[in-house]
């Protein structure tokens, strides 16, 4: 399991060259002499709707994706594929609602739509959150997972792994985002089709000694063999309702988890905010259908996994150091069941929804503390080529700072038997309420003031430290009754995060119209946008594919409830 032949190695070679020439390619054939920042960090006004789209789901799918989903549906199934597929109906709403407010305002970063809605102090409050959230969550657990899956399947040592794939990244993230956003088109290809290879072959082994042996087959064994995998809302006594306490994942929590992602997250926007109106929704439309196939690669090999382990297989690879079942494990141990050849592409998939998903990650890094910290706070006069060379400096920077963490502390965080997918939801989710209810309340509620903004991204952070740590002062037992609370494996009521989630948000929306009230009693008049609701129309071709992926969504929870 644990090695690469030749010709796997050699179709990762020719992966890496492909990416590597082409974004050399976009780079010379892009480059422009008096460039702007701007164009550097945004590709403003070059990207199509099919790279947008693809760049979105590219920087998206990750190891988070690949080994923490995977993971996750090992030992909880297909429910899991909510964050995919309420992903797609998150992304409509978005570029519905969100992109042309956006667009129309000329917002080009996150914490620029603070400043200019709310005030300075608030951006600059925010634009610090996000690097240290990007840093210490989301470079650090990509590049930790990453290099623990390209680890147990090629062999190599996996700090090697670690240091290699942030080489990897800068190179392409050093192109500025045209290169990251066209290559990335490449790297979607390579991932869906590697991603593919690997269910193919993981159904394929179920049915191996059967007289049917065709892919439905595969599937029907599947279903026939873990049938409680294929649940997508959990009853309160599963004992995975912790991590997806049941309807909430419909109606409550999950909706902030993805609201907040899509719509308020510099990572993700940036892809769009350099478009036109109808460029970006094309492009946000093309990567909800996307978001819809993403199970296929991502959770029923993590199933498949599942199965085959319970059938006697793989019972010594899944084992972590310490004898128990390490979840991080599935998806590289399905790989082992790929043929030469192609488990090099498999190989080479992984590799390109890391590089991507670092690249994107260090690319937004380098734009909010360019635009948004060194040119608003420490040189407002800096020139165009000075804001570019440092971009390029803090990707390096950003980079090295997420390998020595991950070298330090990944281990501890997202090791041996625990769910890395889950640990990077969680810790998220600190921030996420408070700043989804900043920024919803600054889109549609004019009366929303500067004051209320800092409570809610100060307050909502505190509160979520509060409600995580309740339980060890607190009998929560008095909420169970009513589904907000459940035994955990410490015997303790705890609350689920994605319900806390939702408790934060609501504190801070509420403490956010106190606030406001009470700021517009003293004479306070809060900064508006320009929004009218000829903005939020959209073309019938849109329409129609949104009814689309909506139908789909209903189908897919109304079969799989």
């Amino acid at each position: 399991m644990n090695a690469l032949s030749n010709s796997d190695k050699i179709v990762f070679v020719i992966y890496f060259l492909i990416v590597s020439f082409y974004g050399y390619w976009i780079y010379r054939r892009k480059r422009n002499a008096d460039a702007t920042s701007k164009d550097y960090f945004l590709a403003e006004g070059s990207l199509t709707w099919w790279a947008i789209g693809a760049s979105l789901i590219a920087s998206n799918i990750s190891a988070e994706q690949f080994i923490g989903t995977s993971g996750s549906a090992f030992k909880m199934g297909l429910a899991i594929s909510t964050y995919e597929w309420m992903a797609a109906a998150t992304l409509i709403i978005v570029a519905v609602f969100f992109i042309p407010i956006y667009l129309r305002n000329k917002i080009f970063t996150m914490p620029q739509f603070l400043h200019q809605r709310y005030n300075g102090t608030v951006a600059m409050v925010m634009a610090i959150f996000w690097l240290l959230l990007y840093i210490v969550v989301n470079l650090m657990s990509i590049l930790y997972l990453g290099a623990l899956a390209i680890s147990g399947i090629s062999g190599i040592n996996i700090y090697v792994c670690i240091i290699g794939l942030a080489v990897f990244a800068v190179v392409i993230t050093l192109g500025g985002m045209k290169v990251i956003g066209y290559t990335d088109v490449i790297q979607v290809f390579v991932l869906i089709l590697g991603g593919l290879a690997a269910t193919y072959y993981g159904l394929g082994e179920l049915t191996k000694n059967a007289p049917d042996q065709s892919l439905l087959a595969g599937l029907k064994t599947l279903h026939a063999e873990a049938s409680d995998h294929f649940h997508m809302i959990f009853k309160k006594e599963n004992p995975n309702y912790m991590d997806l306490p049941g309807l909430s994942v419909l109606i409550g929590g999950m909706w902030i988890v993805n609201l907040n992602y899509w719509g308020c997250n510099q990572y993700i926007t940036q892809r769009a905010l350099g478009a036109n109106l109808k460029t970006a929704r094309g492009g946000i439309l093309f990567a909800a259908f996307l978001k819809l196939l993403m199970p296929i690669i991502v959770v029923l090999p993590g199933i498949a996994a599942y199965v085959l382990h319970e059938r006697g297989m793989f019972h010594q690879e899944m084992l972590s150091s310490k004898g128990v079942i390490d979840y991080n494990k599935a998806y590289p141990t399905l790989l082992s069941l790929l043929p030469s050849g192609l488990k090099g592409l498999s190989f080479a998939a992984l590799t390109a929804a890391i590089v991507a998903s670092l690249a994107g990650k260090a690319n937004s890094i380098a734009t909010i503390f360019t635009l948004d910290i060194y040119k608003k706070a420490i040189n407002p006069k800096a020139p165009d080529n000075k804001l570019v060379s440092l971009g390029k400096w803090s990707v390096v920077v950003a980079m090295a700072l997420g390998v020595i963490m991950s070298l330090a502390i990944g281990e501890s965080l997202m090791g041996e038997g625990k769910q890395g997918f889950q640990y990077i939801q969680e810790y998220t989710g600190f921030v996420s309420p408070g700043i989804f209810a900043m920024f919803i309340l600054g889109f549609f509620w004019k009366k929303a003031t500067s004051n209320a903004a800092l409570f809610a991204t100060i307050g909502g952070f505190i509160f979520s430290v509060f409600f995580k740590f309740l339980p060890d002062f607190a009998n929560l037992q008095f909420l169970s009754p009513v589904g907000f609370s459940k035994l955990n494996d410490k015997g303790i009521y705890e609350i689920p995060f994605i319900d806390r989630m939702g408790f934060v948000f609501l504190l801070c929306v509420i403490g956010m119209y106190i606030i406001s009230k009470i700021d517009n009693a003293k004479g306070v008049v809060p900064n508006g946008l320009e929004i009218d609701s000829s903005m939020f129309k959209t073309s019938r071709a849109f329409t129609a594919g949104a009814l689309i992926v909506g139908g789909i969504i209903v189908a897919l929870y109304s079969f799989f409830w």
